[in-house]
């Protein structure tokens, strides 16, 4: 489409290495705000429509009215549920209270310090830990 705007006799079809980061990155960001854009209006679409449609009919329901495109379609879809997972999370540790094993360790920093601002501690060996306990 460019090209029909801008004569190739202006602009040759190679840029130099340095033009070509710099296009890459600008690229970048501009998708990035795209993407957020879409995320920011599809949770307020969902805070709209909350009485009347679930999270994920909503979701869908916007990315379809908009006419996202498939590959930025998903990316949509799972940024907006990990900002309503991020919502849901510190809201039922709250519930839990703080005396009960939910909240102990595993929901401490990763030394158990607790100082990492009320963020669970990552535990990639949960399910082999819980063999081990088990078979003992």
């Amino acid at each position: 489409m460019l090209g029909k705007l801008f004569p190739e006799a202006i602009f040759s079809r190679k840029l130099p290495p340095a033009a070509e980061r710099r296009l890459r990155l600008a690229q970048a960001r501009a998708e990035e705000s795209i993407v957020r854009a879409h995320v920011d209006n599809a949770l307020m679409f969902m805070d709209t429509l909350a009485e009347d449609l679930p999270f994920d009919r909503a979701i869908d329901t916007y990315i379809r009215v908009m006419g996202i495109p498939e590959p930025l379609a998903s990316t949509v879809a799972t940024r907006a549920l990990v900002v309503l997972g991020q919502d849901l999370v510190p809201f039922r540790r709250r519930q839990r209270g703080p005396g009960t094993p939910a909240t102990a360790p595993a929901a401490q920093g990763a030394e158990g310090d607790g100082d990492d601002g009320g963020k669970p501690r990552l535990r990639l060996d949960d399910a082999a830990e819980a063999r081990r306990r088990r078979r003992a």
